[in-house]
């Protein structure tokens, strides 16, 4: 059978589209309907979703497995759901596409800090990685999840949530035209549990000639360099093999639905990003070991040792910016903490291939001293000698009682790290290259169920 021709471009193609949102002649309190992405909901905060309200999101987005089901049913189960809901009204398509401004407010974890985040829900055109795409990735993926998103998906037939994308408008239009939309009333408006406000605004196509001309301004502001994907990459890589599967077959006429995916588009003015630090937590480590690892600081950091932990956590706590990338860490065990500075040149033999931005990360080189000095290196990572955290008091908590975040071994050492710039994640991306594992997390994620995507 014949089968398509696709040429990617080499930067990205941005589109309004026509979202299912619920209604509110159905939906009272959209708070008690909106999710947090499937990825970060834990298996309590997961009941509770699904207790909150029957029409919540959750039920579509992370459907649960129950008693004798057949294989896929839960997948299926969704499938008939949103049919249902689409059929009494619930979920409503907008009868004109659009692209959906949008807002987060919140106070930054650990700081008294408020900052707003704002970007845009709109289609992207999707294209391969690789050189010349206009997407960029920055991690890898893991099979299971990957699967997971793809039942979903084929099950389905919409994107329930988006991935997050980080975009450049050079010309300035696209953060002029955010903060003049944010001054004016939202078409929906909620506070999540986390205390996130979430404010979103309808930029529809078709109706008015400004607005017509912004939202062509906007698509092309953002569609003129590469984008970098910063969460999402399970639901980026299964939306790739959904349409390879679906473009086979009779020559493909036009832009099918099916071939694009819901992206929140960031830009760095207004959508400026907040990335949360992830803190590592040496397991299994007797007192020997542990007075070698820190005999050992010496052959890669310039130590100031001697720190309490109202230093540490002053230093490591969230008090500040914290804009990272100095290599800079802060280390706690039983015997007390430390502050530790990087000696680049002495990690030079040690770091792994890639370019210059991969190489130079804290998380580079955190993981290259967690190897070299408590000899804790892939094959025990995999096997789970290091537990993660967000938080300094956690990481310094599970040191102090000696407990075992994992489940295995107890802790003995944490190594506390700055945040990742937002720069570091695109060039990284813009080397071909992937992060570490457990390199970022950015705060707060993008609600589900306030726009949906569906592929038709």
């Amino acid at each position: 059978m014949a089968r398509a021709i696709v040429r990617f471009p080499p930067v990205p193609t941005i589109r309004p589209f026509r979202a299912l949102r619920y209604s509110r002649e159905m939906v009272d309190d959209l708070a008690a309907v909106v999710a947090p992405p499937y990825d970060v909901i834990s298996a309590a905060e997961h009941v509770q979703l699904l207790a909150r309200d029957s029409r919540n999101v959750v039920r579509l987005d992370l459907p649960e497995d129950e008693a004798g089901d057949p294989p896929d049913e839960r997948y299926r189960r969704a499938a008939r759901l949103l049919g249902a809901w689409r059929s009494d009204g619930t979920l409503r398509r907008d009868p004109r596409p659009a692209l959906y401004p949008y807002e987060q407010t919140y106070t930054v974890p650990g700081t008294e800090r408020v900052a707003t985040r704002r970007g845009i829900f709109a289609r992207v055109v999707l294209e391969p990685f690789g050189a010349g795409s206009g997407i960029r990735a920055h991690e890898r993926t893991l099979a299971e999840p990957r699967e997971d998103r793809y039942r979903l998906l084929r099950a389905t037939g919409v994107n329930t949530s988006p991935v997050v994308g980080l975009g450049t408008d050079r010309t300035g239009t696209v953060p002029a035209w955010l903060a003049e939309v944010a001054e004016t009333a939202p078409a929906s408006d909620l506070v999540d549990g986390a205390g996130v406000r979430h404010r979103l605004w309808i930029a529809t196509v078709g109706e008015d000639e400004a607005r017509d001309a912004a939202v062509r301004a906007a698509c092309e502001g953002l569609g003129a360099s590469p984008i970098t994907l910063a969460d999402g990459h399970h639901r980026y890589e299964t939306a790739l093999r959904y349409a390879e599967e679906r473009r086979t077959g009779p020559t493909i006429e036009g832009d099918p639905a099916w071939a694009e995916i819901l992206m929140l588009i960031l830009e760095p003015v207004e959508g400026a990003l907040t990335v949360l630090p992830t803190h590592r937590v040496l397991l299994g480590l007797d007192d020997a070991a542990v007075d070698a690892f820190l005999a050992s600081l010496a052959e890669l950091f310039d130590v100031e040792a001697g720190l309490d932990r109202t230093r540490l956590f002053a230093a490591f706590g969230g008090s500040d910016d914290g804009a990272g990338g100095e290599g800079r860490f802060g280390l706690w065990t039983r015997h007390g903490g430390a502050i530790l500075e990087a000696r680049r040149a002495a990690f030079v033999p040690w770091l792994p291939a890639g370019g210059s931005a991969v190489r130079r990360l804290d998380v580079t080189l955190a993981s290259v001293a967690i190897e070299r000095l408590a000899g804790i290196g892939p094959a025990a990572v995999a096997e789970g000698r290091i537990a993660y955290t967000m938080s300094v008091a956690e990481a310094v908590a599970w040191v102090d009682a000696g407990t075992s975040p994992t489940g295995s071994q107890p802790a003995s050492v944490a190594l506390l790290l700055d945040p990742t710039p937002a720069s570091e994640i695109v060039a990284v991306a813009a080397d071909g290259d992937v992060m570490p594992q457990k390199s970022t997390y950015i705060y707060p994620k993008a609600i589900t169920g306030l726009v949906i995507n569906p592929l038709e």
